[in-house]
């Protein structure tokens, strides 16, 4: 009798738990193309380790860093916009918009980028910076410039575009800006390739792996 108990109960208690909504959980977002399709400028083992081990660790600390928490059923920029200058937050934010940062820059390259601007993009472009390869000399310069960790980013602030830089985990989110592009210029995204040589990884990038139409896009709906 009491075995039939025990079983009808765990019978109970499973359904029960099946019924419950599933918890909010953040995922990995999908690379937009194979991770070796950036060579020979960024190596498939770069961009392996990049994404299976830091992307995919920061969504995961997330992940368990917010569980049971008042963040838990919140989207990735309500959790970066909620926790961001709250010390108490500060390893839920870092978390949260690293892996929004990671998923942003990986969609800011594509194999076949650095080439062709869009014709309205280049013409906001020319009216801010004057040519393409005066803003892309901003962007070398802050990418360069920023000490240690961060990131070097093209963003809408108001009617203009202009060219910020952030540290460790920072985000153009939290200051009301609208981001268009970004290049990571934390080690671990360069320094199976370039080891120390940042400006020749930026300098590739600028050239060679700019996904432009994704600017152009996000220029559209700013």
């Amino acid at each position: 009798m009491n075995t039939q108990l025990e079983m009808t109960n765990g019978v109970a208690a499973k359904a029960s738990v099946a019924a419950r909504p599933a918890r909010h959980l953040h995922v990995l977002t999908p690379l937009p193309y194979a991770e070796g399709a950036l060579a020979p400028i960024i190596s498939e083992a770069t961009v392996r380790l990049h994404y299976t081990k830091h992307n995919k660790g920061y969504v995961d600390e997330l992940n368990r860093l917010v569980a049971n928490t008042r963040f838990a059923d919140l989207s990735l920029e309500a959790v970066i916009q909620a926790t961001a200058g709250i010390p108490e937050h500060v390893s839920i934010f870092n978390n949260a918009a690293q892996a929004w940062n990671h998923a942003f820059y990986w969609r800011s390259l594509a194999p076949t980028g650095g080439a062709s601007v869009p014709p309205v993009l280049e013409s906001r472009i020319e009216s801010v910076f004057g040519t393409l390869p005066a803003l892309k000399k901003e962007l070398r310069t802050a990418a360069t410039t920023q000490f240690g960790s961060g990131w070097a980013w093209l963003v809408v602030e108001g009617n203009t575009l202009k060219v910020v830089k952030t540290s460790n985990a920072a985000t153009p989110l939290t200051a009301h800006l609208k981001p268009l592009m970004v290049i990571d210029v934390w080690e671990h995204a360069y320094y199976l390739d370039f080891q120390n040589r940042r400006v020749e990884y930026v300098d590739a990038i600028l050239d060679h792996l700019v996904n432009w139409t994704f600017v152009a896009e996000n220029l559209s709906g700013a």
